[in-house]
């Protein structure tokens, strides 16, 4: 058990540690050049990523509050709802990043052409939105998880080493779950219905390439870049919540959590935000060259 924890921490750190590269990153972009409009978008799910990582199957931040002696039901109430939001911000925040390069790859004689001058303006609109709606969403988690007591006939499920979900009616229970999964399925399906016609725009992208050059690999833009990185997210995402959505309605439905499922539920969780910025790094050239000059800048300093 030990060492699956480890295997635990050492993904969250790499992830963690990935994540504050990007976000540095994205910083010095939107203060220092012109970023893209789907820049702050990423810089913004990177952030989430952070917190959704140190939150994650409440491994860190329950150690803190502990180290700090907070009442252990608030600690319980403290992590499910940080990771629950967060988790919220990072399904809505991979859909508006997939909408928005959608809209930004769009030839100018569709539907979506007229956004595009006006993507920055509905950005900040849509942040707004997505955190009200995902900071309102999750506060059942406020009432409806505690410290876990081992006293029988309390028909509580455990869900953590010291926390737990709290008894509720099948009414509560069924309208929890509905309201939950139609949310999700709701943006998987935009997700997948924007990935598919990316994917469509790409592909005449590529046929007219061919032929107008001739060529039968031509040079890759940097939108085709961004757009196949996106769609690589998205896949990645759409695999991990899957898995995740199934081990949560069992056990929800069920009524139990088993300690190897829910092992194996934390590492699938941690998996998304510790991929994202990997993905993002081997495909943003902007990072390379930023890195080349820093190392030019490093080389010709000290040598």
């Amino acid at each position: 058990m030990l060492s699956i924890q480890n295997v635990l921490y050492f993904q969250a750190g790499l992830g963690v540690l990935a994540n504050m590269f990007l976000v540095c990153f994205y910083i010095y972009i939107i203060l220092c050049h012109r970023p893209k409009s789907t820049d702050m978008i990423s810089c913004q799910l990177t952030f989430v990523h952070i917190i959704m990582l140190l939150t994650g199957g409440n491994i860190w931040l329950t150690d803190i509050f502990e180290s700090l002696n907070i009442e252990n039901g608030f600690i319980c109430k403290a992590t499910f709802y940080i990771s629950r939001v967060m988790r919220g911000l990072s399904m809505c925040i991979t859909c508006l990043l997939s909408v928005f390069q959608a809209v930004t790859i769009s030839p100018s004689t569709s539907l979506l052409a007229k956004f595009k001058q006006k993507l920055k303006k509905y950005m900040i609109y849509s942040f707004l939105c997505i955190w009200f709606f995902n900071l309102s969403f999750n506060s059942n988690q406020i009432f409806y998880v505690g410290a876990y007591t081992n006293v029988s006939g309390t028909n509580q499920m455990k869900a953590t080493r010291s926390c737990s979900l709290l008894p509720m009616n099948y009414i509560i229970r069924g309208l929890i779950l509905t309201v939950t999964t139609s949310r999700d399925m709701f943006l998987v399906g935009v997700m997948l219905t924007t990935s598919t016609y990316m994917v469509i725009i790409l592909f005449r992208h590529q046929r007219q390439c061919k032929y107008l050059h001739s060529i039968s690999h031509p040079r890759a833009s940097p939108e085709k870049k961004a757009t196949q990185t996106i769609l690589l997210l998205v896949v990645c995402f759409v695999v991990m919540y899957w898995v995740d959505f199934i081990i949560s309605m069992t056990s929800f439905l069920l009524w139990m959590y088993d300690s190897v499922i829910l092992t194996v539920q934390k590492f699938v969780m941690n998996a998304y935000p510790t991929i994202t910025p990997l993905v993002q790094i081997s495909f943003d050239s902007r990072i390379i060259i930023m890195l080349k000059k820093l190392q030019s800048k490093y080389h010709h300093t000290f040598f």
